[in-house]
């Protein structure tokens, strides 16, 4: 029975903390500009990009990032996966083309960028070998 409710917990625990990442770009910006939020958008390679995979385990996966982006941003991840079985739908595929053409024309990743409601550029930083908290404080430096 101790075993079950510790079980319970890990998963609930686990759960808790995923992100909320947005998957329609027009959406995260309408709800930017309803709860008078800066959007985080991050571009990421996330099955063949190393710094990406890092920032992933690292930071947005992390519960100081979950709770810092709930109270603070709108976000949304454009994602470049390589791998047949990770691809995304051809409407998501089209937008993250769009995005790229738009915010990110060297094709850098990672890619993180502070866009305010309306889609200006605030800031924007690639990877940093940094704890979650770090990376969070760099983020707001860009205000």
């Amino acid at each position: 029975m101790k075993y079950l409710i510790y079980f319970i917990f890990l998963i609930s625990t686990a759960f808790g903390y995923s992100q909320n990442w947005n998957t329609n770009f027009e959406e995260a910006k309408a709800k930017a500009e309803k709860e008078n939020k800066n959007i985080l958008l991050v571009f990421s390679g996330s099955d063949w990009c190393g710094p990406c995979i890092k920032l992933e385990k690292v930071v947005w996966k992390s519960p100081e990032f979950q709770v810092e982006a709930d109270k603070n941003w709108v976000i949304y991840r454009a994602d470049f996966p390589n791998k047949r079985k990770n691809q995304l739908a051809p409407d998501m595929v089209e937008t993250n083309n769009k995005l790229a053409e738009k915010y990110n024309k060297n094709g850098i990743f990672p890619l993180v960028m502070l866009l305010d409601p309306k889609g200006k550029v605030i800031g924007m930083t690639g990877f940093k070998n940094v704890s979650a908290q770090d990376y969070i404080k760099l983020i707001h430096s860009f205000k």
